[in-house]
């Protein structure tokens, strides 16, 4: 089976809801690609497939979750150097603050 022919790290992210926010860490200038499970496959397939993210010149990132979804990060050096040591966090949700209205 055929895989793309630059250095990556992957992390499975599960099921994640809308609205959750990932945390992620570099040591070096690499992209940052997070997709969906379809998407993923795509990929390692060297296939067409889309992605939120990019280029990743400061760290940390911080990529919202924009729907309800089984997500994979790819961290990859691909017309970059070197790997980039990564690491991923989920960032706590903030709470909503409830507005009152004024009588």
């Amino acid at each position: 089976m055929a895989k793309p022919s630059f250095r990556f790290t992957h992390y499975d992210l599960k099921e994640l809801r809308a609205g959750s926010t990932i945390e992620v860490s570099l040591n070096g200038v690499n992209n940052v690609r997070l997709m969906t499970a379809v998407n993923y496959q795509r990929f390692t397939e060297l296939l067409d497939f889309k992605y939120l993210g990019g280029v990743a010149k400061k760290s940390p990132v911080r990529i919202a979750i924009p729907e309800s979804a089984h997500w994979h990060l790819i961290v990859d050096m691909e017309g970059h150097a070197a790997l980039a040591e990564s690491s991923v966090k989920m960032l706590p949700a903030i709470p909503q603050q409830v507005q009152r209205k004024a009588s």
